[in-house]
């Protein structure tokens, strides 16, 4: 949600017209204060559906919805960013006038194809594929799984990285009461949470009295709970709930990405430009992100290999900290959201000449 409405706010900010159609089944209170914050920026104003994550019976009528939608507001250009919103967008036939353009954000890409549900998805985008103008990939990870797995698109393909406000690039202090380690973000498989206790319970059992802060929600946020209880890590382990990145970066020495798969994370490009130090997973654009500074990497998906980072990034610090301050001009160079909204405007321009 935040690269959408980072977006929009910077396009609008550049005299365009935009409007946002969402989803309202998902974010509860936070996403309804976000859209209610930009609303009045936007020309074209926010719009929530009933949209379901997975394939439903009740797709056609959201479709239909949309498509009314857009008659009546006279859209130039149509941008889908996930799956489900591609598929509406690209569902709309050919016009002289308008653009279709899709920005996949993992979703069916992260489904292997060698099984059933990837197998469908798979056959679901490449139904799609030449229907779009243009794709938008937030990495070259991305762009190069969509080709692997769907095919080479007819339409434009641009990559357009994630980009950080000027605000993200302040330095963040590092809170009194801040444990070992600190992981942000949802709770979901995909995102490893669970890896990381184990990791911390193994290094806890080799006579290394680690701790961990957990910041964020969701779906297996109890069954992380009954994990750290039978792991019998409950006195090093704490969680503070769902708060801002970087009052989260504050409660922890070493942030710790541990994801199974990921496209372009936020966090990391959050945290890259606070200064944090970090180690994190070496799956989809997360590379990307820290291009030569790759000594904060580790096998995904693999709790020796994420102990192992965690150890030596806690042994020197200072290191890790030097490394931080390296990465954060990376950043600063690379992963501006006035470089993310100049790509993409140019990604539309470039579609439009074609068009």
């Amino acid at each position: 949600m935040r690269h959408i409405l980072d977006l929009a706010a910077g396009q609008a900010e550049r005299g365009h017209e935009v409007g946002i159609l969402a989803d309202s089944l998902t974010g509860g209170e936070r996403a309804d204060a976000a859209f209610k914050d930009i609303g009045p920026k936007l020309k074209l104003g926010v719009y929530r559906l009933a949209i379901r994550r997975e394939p439903h019976p009740t797709d056609p009528i959201a479709s239909l919805h949309f498509l009314r939608l857009v008659r009546s507001l006279k859209l130039d250009v149509l941008h889908g960013h996930g799956a489900k919103a591609g598929a509406f967008v690209r569902l709309k036939g050919k016009s002289k006038k308008t653009i279709r353009v899709y920005t996949p954000h993992g979703g069916s890409l992260h489904y292997p194809p060698n099984t059933l549900k990837g197998a469908f998805y798979a056959r679901l985008e490449r139904a799609l594929m030449n229907r779009t103008d243009l794709f938008l990939f937030e990495s070259a990870f991305a762009r190069d799984t969509y080709q692997r797995v769907v095919g080479k698109p007819a339409g434009l393909v641009r990559c357009v990285f994630n980009g950080v406000t000027a605000t993200e690039f302040d330095p963040v202090p590092l809170a009194e009461d801040a444990t070992d380690l600190v992981y942000v973000g949802e709770f979901r498989e995909i995102k490893g949470a669970d890896l990381l206790v184990q990791a911390v319970a193994r290094l806890r059992a080799d006579g290394k009295p680690v701790t961990l802060t957990l910041a964020g929600d969701g779906e297996e946020t109890e069954s992380l709970k009954e994990l750290i209880k039978r792991l019998n890590v409950e006195n090093a382990v704490r969680f503070i709930g769902h708060v801002k990145a970087r009052y989260g970066f504050s409660k922890g020495k070493l942030l710790v990405v541990p994801s199974r798969g990921d496209s372009m994370p936020y966090v990391v490009i959050e945290a890259a430009a606070a200064g944090i130090p970090l180690v994190a997973a070496s799956v989809g654009g997360i590379p990307e992100i820290l291009g030569p500074f790759k000594d904060g990497l580790f096998v995904a998906n693999s709790v020796g290999a994420l102990a192992d980072a965690i150890e030596t990034g806690l042994a020197d610090l200072d290191a890790a900290r030097e490394r931080a301050k390296s990465l954060r001009e990376r950043i600063f160079v690379h992963f501006s959201q006035k470089a993310m909204v100049e790509g993409v405007l140019e990604g539309y321009r470039d579609a439009f000449n074609r068009h």
